[in-house]
């Protein structure tokens, strides 16, 4: 029987790290890409509508959410538990 390597808890960490920060960019990605094809490629009339006002006042806290989130994986990536020693001999 093989046993297989388990991952250490700072593998764990990276990989819980790597998945949210992915998943955030993404969402903050294509948040922003719906925007500008909103606001690009469609075409506006001269008056801005209520339904309209009210997804710009909804969408910009979330995006700011995001792009928060994202800023504090980042930072607090960079706050790595310390390696521990390793056993003596």
């Amino acid at each position: 029987m093989k046993l297989e390597n388990r991952l250490t808890n700072e593998e764990i960490k990276a990989r819980l790290i790597l998945v949210v920060g992915v998943g955030l960019t993404v969402s903050f990605v294509l948040s922003i890409m719906a925007l500008l094809f909103g606001l690009l490629f469609i075409v506006q009339p001269v008056e801005q509508s209520p339904n309209d006002s009210e997804a710009w006042s909804i969408l910009s806290p979330m995006l700011m959410t995001l792009a928060g989130g994202l800023i504090g994986l980042l930072a607090g990536n960079g706050l790595k538990d310390k390696p521990k020693d390793p056993p003596a001999p």
